[in-house]
């Protein structure tokens, strides 16, 4: 596992940080939590192997988790998933279950994978040990700090690594963002309850953050933390991995610039020198990303 940088941005007159996670092994957070689940399966559960279901970044994050413990792994991914982050997930010996994402249900393939074959599910944020092991990146920030920040803003799908954060850090503010139409979790917070996304939901660049209900496990860490959510448009988006490259030479897909983006929007409330922004992965298409870095040129 890799320790993720924390980076100084000037921002106005407060230099805030950005926790690098576009830079964790994988492309993204997502081996902090697959790793953490996987290592708490026994040996008759590791025979039998694991499947889940992801459009990429968690895809990723169980397949080099499985390789190196000797697991076998199925990814349940969509059809339209970034050919990188399936490629990505086929090159570290996983095999990959293609579905469509209008008609299937990826929780009900790989319950049915793991029924014909004895796997354990592992998902990608309604679990436990995947939030705790997400979780590591409050501790690792905490760390880096010197002690607790004031705020953390995050890329919100699911919510396991909000959860996460939520949880590793009692006391600091939590802000998480999401795109325009997939705001579930901001939704939810307000409403006390689950609530699903609007259908039909919007079109997004943020594979990474298309997810429709969030758990209660997720929403229940994050109300306890009285968290708010945000909510960015694409073209917000856009802008933050344009900014991403020029102003920190990251590479960020748009699922993982979100939170950035809310910053940049002025979506977040006051900023301090103990203010983190999570750019939560890195994995996306070279022809996507040329043609934003092409629109966000004179940015």
């Amino acid at each position: 596992m890799t320790r993720t940088p924390l980076l100084p941005l000037q921002w106005g007159e407060v230099s805030l940080w950005v926790k690098a996670e576009c830079l964790q092994q994988g492309g993204s957070f997502k081996l902090r939590g697959a790793t953490n689940r996987l290592l708490q399966l026994s040996d008759s559960e590791r025979a039998r192997g694991v499947v889940a279901f992801s459009s990429g970044n968690h895809a990723q994050g169980v397949a080099i988790a499985a390789r190196r413990l000797g697991i076998a792994a199925t990814i349940v991914m969509p059809a339209d998933a970034p050919a990188v982050k399936r490629d990505a997930t086929l090159a570290e010996g996983a095999k990959v279950v293609a579905y469509d994402r209008a008609t299937e249900s990826r929780e009900a393939i790989a319950a049915r994978i793991a029924a014909e074959e004895g796997s354990t599910v592992v998902p990608s944020f309604d679990d436990v040990d995947v939030i705790e092991g997400q979780g590591s990146v409050g501790v690792e920030i905490a760390g880096q700090l010197g002690g607790a920040p004031d705020k953390v803003v995050v890329p919100c799908g699911g919510g396991g690594l909000a959860a996460g954060i939520a949880l590793a850090l009692p006391g600091t503010e939590i802000v998480t963002a999401e795109p325009e139409g997939w705001d579930d979790m901001a939704r939810s917070l307000v409403a006390g309850a689950p609530v699903p996304v609007v259908e039909p939901a919007p079109a997004t660049l943020c594979d990474a953050l298309q997810t429709k209900l969030v758990s209660p496990l997720t929403l229940g860490a994050l109300r306890a933390a009285a968290a708010r959510g945000v909510v960015v448009t694409e073209a917000e988006i856009e802008s933050a991995v344009a900014f991403a490259m020029r102003r920190l030479r990251l590479v960020a897909e748009p699922g993982g610039a979100a939170a950035l983006a809310a910053l940049l929007a002025g979506k977040v409330g006051p900023v301090s020198e103990r203010t983190v922004v999570v750019v939560s992965g890195g994995n996306v298409d070279a022809a996507l990303y040329a043609n934003i870095l092409e629109r966000g040129a004179n940015l």
